[in-house]
């Protein structure tokens, strides 16, 4: 009987796949992504998205929370989704490998430990990204963009309590365009999603009336308004 090369697999046919993350937040009233730094090639010293490869006893989510926790630190997150696969033949250099996508969110107020080859960065100001990774962050970015519209998914970006200026601040970074207090505070009150605590923070210096703290009514996504689209002022 002739020998089969079964390494064939490996070379021809065979498509691997890994899954990725594009783990967004507000710092410093800016959406930002988590990158880390490749060490070697290809693409030495671009910026990467934290995943890695699929093992072959998790599923898709599974394995992105593994290896956030393992790589990154980030072992809780407010929010994942899906997002979607990129599966071009040409994405990576050799052997082709098929990515999952996630969305992931962290809140405003939590500080994830990284190694020293991780860091933040604006959205709007990526540095070189390896691969189609900037590709990956911009529809994690215009996802987020759309839900904020016609979800509560705020709440996995804000703290638990807050004030509505605060709130202004983390929606308008995600949207990218300024939101008026007032206006946001209606909509969302309209909606069923926010509520005041009851509770006030001190009033500041110059004195005046202490701010309220609201909260989200949920901290499940919710489809709150299918229609509703969050425009920037004209």
């Amino acid at each position: 009987m002739p020998h089969t090369n079964t390494s064939s697999r490996a070379d021809k046919g065979y498509v691997g796949h890994e899954v990725l993350a594009g783990v967004l937040q507000i710092r410093d009233d800016r959406l930002q992504v988590m990158l880390w730094q490749r060490a070697q090639e290809p693409d030495v010293h671009r910026w990467s998205l934290p995943g890695g490869r699929l093992a072959d006893t998790e599923d898709v989510e599974s394995s992105i929370r593994r290896q956030l926790a393992e790589k990154v630190d980030v072992h809780k997150l407010s929010h994942v989704e899906q997002l979607s696969v990129f599966s071009k033949p040409d994405r990576l250099p050799g052997r082709r490998v098929v990515a999952t996508a996630f969305l992931g969110l962290v809140p405003s107020d939590t500080d994830p430990a990284m190694p020293a080859d991780t860091a933040w960065h604006p959205v709007d100001a990526l540095p070189p990204t390896a691969f189609d990774h900037e590709l990956i962050v911009l529809a994690a970015r215009d996802r987020l963009r759309a839900k904020l519209s016609y979800t509560n998914i705020g709440f996995a970006l804000a703290p638990v309590e807050f004030t509505v200026s605060e709130l202004r601040r983390i929606y308008s970074a995600a949207l990218g365009y300024q939101v008026a207090a007032t206006n946001l505070q209606r909509v969302l009150s309209r909606r069923g999603v926010l509520e005041p605590t009851g509770r006030t923070l001190p009033a500041g210096p110059a004195g005046g009336r202490p701010p309220a703290l609201f909260q989200f009514t949920s901290r499940d996504l919710q489809v709150t308004d299918p229609f509703a689209v969050f425009r920037p002022p004209t």
